[in-house]
């Protein structure tokens, strides 16, 4: 042994995940097979886990999920890693900015509200995460878009059809549209938002507003994929999703960000005595 008491340094290279000790490969999986908890049961799961490549496997706890449904809790371990220096992710292109520097951006280098609609489509009546970046309460201490002095900030709610948020926002003269998607099953969320974003374009309004997902199981990659211009994800606060809108709606006047910085004001020189 080194003798070495300080932690030790992580290989990016060969990242794996911790769990007692480092590069120990531990992973905490939870998942229901549709069957009575037994003895059969346990084993089934471990073989399971034996199949996707953990050893070895520790049945944390087998629990009745529901009349034929047991729910498993199990640690296992696994030789891989990956390379995480090598990992590249397409992110939000944006500088945060704090809400005041955002209120003077918009009244200094617009002169005028920025009019923003946010709902979640189709039939998701789950309004936590609209709720979050709309409402003038906010989420984590990030005051929502209703708090700020030059944004007029419209929460339209749940279950918004894609056809009435666009009628809405042609009326409304909206720059940007926010859509909230939580309900995920059969990729219902992907559907509805490809359906706004070929109705918007059918419509001309691609140019004219800036289109903005969001949700639990929504990436920027996969809001780029359904025609968005920007995806936010979980965690996203409402200062996020203000400063992309800003700089996108800037990009497109084609002001440079250096350009869209409030200027401090000129220092008076002192009279020569």
């Amino acid at each position: 042994m080194s003798g070495e008491t300080g932690p030790r340094k992580v290989n990016l290279k060969k990242l794996r995940p911790y769990g007692d000790i480092m590069d120990d490969g531990t992973v905490q999986l939870c998942f229901t097979l549709p069957v009575e908890p037994s003895p059969e049961a346990r084993e089934a799961a471990v073989q399971f886990c034996q199949k996707m490549g953990f050893d070895p496997v520790k049945v944390a706890t087998m629990e009745k999920a529901a009349e034929g449904f047991s729910t498993f809790v199990i640690y296992g371990n696994t030789k891989f890693s990956v390379d995480f220096t090598a990992i590249k992710v397409l992110k939000v292109d944006a500088q945060k900015r704090a809400r005041e520097e955002i209120d003077e951006i918009i009244r200094t280098r617009i002169g005028r509200k920025l009019v923003v609609l946010g709902a979640c489509t189709g039939f998701d009546a789950h309004t936590v995460g609209i709720d979050a970046i709309m409402n003038m309460k906010g989420f984590a201490g990030d005051y929502g878009l209703e708090r700020y002095q030059w944004l007029d900030a419209r929460n339209l709610g749940a279950q918004v059809l894609n056809e009435d948020l666009l009628k809405r926002a042609v009326e409304a003269k909206a720059d940007a549209i926010l859509v909230s998607k939580v309900v995920t099953q059969h990729n219902i969320h992907q559907r509805d938002l490809k359906d706004l974003m070929a109705r918007a374009k059918k419509q001309g309004l691609l140019e004219k507003m800036i289109f903005v997902a969001g949700g639990p199981r929504v990436t920027h990659p996969l809001a780029l994929e359904c025609g968005f211009d920007a995806g936010f994800g979980v965690g996203t606060k409402p200062s996020d999703v203000a400063s992309y809108i800003v700089e996108e709606f800037l990009r497109r006047q084609g002001v440079s960000l250096d350009e869209a910085k409030p200027k401090a004001p000129a220092r008076k020189k002192g009279k020569k005595s």
